[in-house]
């Protein structure tokens, strides 16, 4: 398994369309746990008031994260395998949880 990192421009509307996908990413990512695994996200707020995402993932290949962004209906262009990885602070909390 490869770790990669996933960027989803302003696709969401709204929180309730990104909880929607949340619940079936976690449902789609079950049924792929032997080629996928879902870390975390970050959701982003856009230029444009939408919403988008910075995702990270474990993936046994490109095509894993191809077919689980397939299958939530998001889109799995921009995926970029993680050369490295540097943890200078834990997230600030609180967090809000999507």
């Amino acid at each position: 398994m490869e770790l990669y990192v996933i960027r989803r421009r302003g696709i969401w509307s709204s929180e309730d369309e990104l909880a929607a996908t949340n619940e079936k990413s976690l449902q789609v990512g079950e049924e792929m746990k032997d080629r996928l695994r879902w870390i975390r996200s970050y959701a982003v707020a856009e230029d444009d008031g939408r919403i988008g995402s910075v995702c990270v993932y474990e993936a046994s290949d490109r095509d894993a994260i191809r077919e689980h962004a397939d299958r939530i209906g998001a889109p799995g262009d921009d995926v970029n395998l993680v050369r490295g990885t540097a943890v200078k602070r834990d997230d600030p909390g609180p967090l809000t949880a999507v």
